[in-house]
C-alpha cells in the first residue's frame, strides 16, 4: 500500500484497519480499528491533519483532503461513498457522505446525518444530527429526517469486506 511520509508527518494506520494496495495515504493521517480506504482513495494529510475514526469507510476515487486553517475530522462508523471529495470539513460519527458529493471547508456534517449523492455542501455550512442535505448547493429540507439506525448495514459491510480482503486479495501477474 502506498503509504508517504511528508517531512516528520507519517500516516499512522491502526493495525486492523484496510488500505487497498491502489489507495494513497500521505503525511499527518490517522486511521482507526477496523477503519477501510479503498482503491484509488487518496488521503493527503499535507497542509493539516486528517483522521478517520474507527469502523469508517473512505470508498473507492474517494479524495480528503486538508487546510493549513482546519483539519479533517471523519468520526466513527462513517460511511463516504465512491468519488466523495472532503476538504477540511468535520463528518460526525455514523454519518453518511454520499457517492459523488462534496463537503467543503469549514462544514460540519451531524450524527447520523446524510449529504444526498451529488450533493454540494457549501463552506461553513451545518447538517444537523440525523439530517438528509440535498442539491448543489446541499439544503437541510423538511421531511427528510434520516432514522438513527440507518448506518449500521453499510458499516457492518465494510468492516466485514476489509477483513476479506486483507486476508485474500492477491494480485495476479500476467
Amino acid at each position: 500500500m502506498p503509504l508517504y511520509a511528508l517531512g516528520d508527518a507519517e500516516p499512522d494506520i491502526h493495525p486492523t484497519a484496510y488500505v487497498h494496495p491502489d489507495a494513497v495515504v500521505i503525511g499527518n493521517v490517522t486511521l482507526g480499528p477496523e477503519s477501510t480506504v479503498w482503491p484509488t482513495a487518496v488521503l493527503r494529510g499535507d497542509d493539516g491533519r486528517i483522521e478517520v475514526g474507527a469502523r469508517s469507510s473512505i470508498q473507492d476515487g474517494s479524495i480528503i483532503h486538508t487546510t493549513l486553517q482546519q483539519p479533517t475530522i471523519i468520526g466513527d462508523e462513517v460511511t463516504a461513498g465512491h468519488n466523495v471529495h472532503i476538504e477540511a470539513a468535520t463528518i460526525g460519527n455514523r454519518a453518511l457522505v454520499s457517492s459523488g458529493s462534496v463537503v467543503l471547508n469549514g462544514a460540519t456534517i451531524g450524527e447520523g446525518a446524510v449529504v444526498a449523492a451529488g450533493a454540494v455542501v457549501s463552506p461553513k455550512a451545518d447538517v444537523p444530527a440525523y439530517r438528509m442535505a440535498l442539491g448543489v448547493p446541499a439544503r437541510v429540507r423538511d421531511g427528510y429526517e434520516v432514522p438513527a439506525d440507518r448506518w449500521r448495514y453499510a458499516v457492518e459491510s465494510y468492516v466485514d469486506r476489509g477483513r476479506r480482503f486483507a486476508s485474500q486479495l492477491r494480485r495476479l501477474e500476467g
